[in-house]
């Protein structure tokens, strides 16, 4: 395979130039820690965009950060916490659950997490990866310099690029350079857990204190089969946790309004701030389904009121792990034994008894047979399947970035 490092936005043009001169594409990676994300790729050539790292612009009094696309996200954070700011989205850090090497798993980067659009548990609050993501330099398929958006939080540009390129997973264009918005730091934190509850008692009492105005950050359940990977936790009980940010004295009274507004039946108590930055880690990071062996993960975004029915209906009928986050919005499930890494039986209950039901399942962890055999994304009906291609044909007509990495062919 040959390898292909720019150091700037010039070398990236022009190794995508020669790449479509000779008809050969390229398989982009950053940092190298999602490359298991996905289709595999077997590409005579590589596009190593490791060299376009650092911070280029920082702002701190106007919550805006512009970096190039490879820089680390270790090094993002620790540039913000210095003025106690943080990227409100949470991009997890996916190499336990692949089981990567250290070396490997801190590679991960910011334009990486934008592209795959990864999120945390704080999304229910403060958005998805791709509602920071305020603009970028990049080189489209077709070997052309383009930039979308700015450095600032409202632009008005038409198109909405930066949404279009957040979950492309690097198959319409190279990023160069990403610019996001940032948000200060919660002053305190605490995390309410609620034990013994089922899946379906939980989901009611995790979606009323959403609903509450009592600003919950994170609201997950945990049965007891997946406690296991929580090193925060003791015992094997199933648990229910919501986070609670803010200045100190509105996240106290908040966590006494909330649960006496819960009217909970439950054992409830609390984690201080040091267990509650590990165990909400371990939610972003997936944890609880990390560990050897060669389980299928999926991760299936449904209804919040149904992820607590779904995530039973799997475990009936396949040899299952799974969790809830999102208030149940949610599912991740680890899926051992079925040969088709269970795709048939998550795909038929999402659609549920009546067929009406809607929600979409990503195969996150899989062999490389197994994600070549099965839909690794959500099949899409026809008509989003052909809007879809028509965008790939605007920036990438000859299929140099990534062929293949989302759907088949395409």
């Amino acid at each position: 395979m040959s390898r292909f490092a720019p150091a700037d936005l010039d070398e990236l043009r022009d190794a995508i130039g020669e790449a479509l001169a000779v008809e050969e594409p390229l398989e982009v990676v950053a940092g190298g820690s999602k490359r298991g994300l996905g289709r595999p790729l077997q590409l005579p050539r590589m596009l190593d965009l490791s060299r376009l790292a650092g911070i280029r612009d920082y702002q701190p009094s106007e919550l805006v950060l512009s970096a190039g696309a490879a820089t680390p996200i270790e090094e993002i954070d620790a540039a913000l916490a210095e003025a106690r700011q943080m990227l409100a989205f949470e991009p997890p850090d996916l190499g336990a659950l692949f089981g990567l090497p250290a070396a490997v798993a801190g590679r991960r980067t910011l334009g990486g997490a934008l592209a795959c659009n990864l999120s945390g548990p704080r999304r229910i609050q403060a958005g998805a990866a791709r509602d920071h993501f305020l603009g970028f330099r990049g080189v489209s398929g077709r070997g052309e310099v383009f930039k979308a958006g700015g450095k600032v939080v409202k632009n008005v540009t038409g198109y909405d690029l930066c949404k279009l390129m957040a979950g492309s997973f690097g198959t319409l264009a190279a990023l160069e350079e990403v610019t996001v918005k940032v948000m200060p730091q919660p002053e305190a934190l605490s995390t309410v857990m609620l034990c013994g509850l089922d899946a379906l008692a939980a989901v009611r009492i995790l979606s009323g204190a959403l609903a509450s105005p009592h600003e919950v950050s994170g609201a997950v359940y945990i049965p007891a089969l997946a406690t296991a990977g929580l090193t925060s936790l003791s015992g094997s009980t199933a648990v229910a946790a919501l986070r609670l940010e803010g200045p100190d004295p509105s996240v106290k009274f908040r966590r006494e309004r909330l649960l006496a507004e819960l009217g909970l039946d439950c054992e409830a108590s609390s984690l201080d701030e040091e267990a509650s930055i590990a165990f909400w880690r371990a939610i972003r990071d997936v944890l609880p389904l990390a560990g050897p062996g060669d389980r299928a993960i999926w991760r299936i975004s449904v209804a919040p009121s149904r992820g607590g029915e779904l995530g039973e209906a799997i475990g009936h009928r396949l040899d299952t792990r799974w969790y809830l986050d999102w208030a149940g919005g949610l599912v991740w499930a680890a899926i051992e034994g079925a040969d088709d890494g269970g795709a048939a039986v998550i795909r038929d209950a999402i659609r549920g008894a009546d067929g009406r039901g809607t929600g979409h399942a990503t195969l996150i962890k899989g062999s490389p047979e197994l994600r070549r055999s099965v839909p690794v994304f959500e099949p899409q009906p026809p008509p989003l399947a052909a809007l879809v291609g028509r965008i790939k044909e605007s920036f990438d007509p000859r299929r140099i970035l990534n062929p293949g990495r989302m759907v088949e062919g395409s």
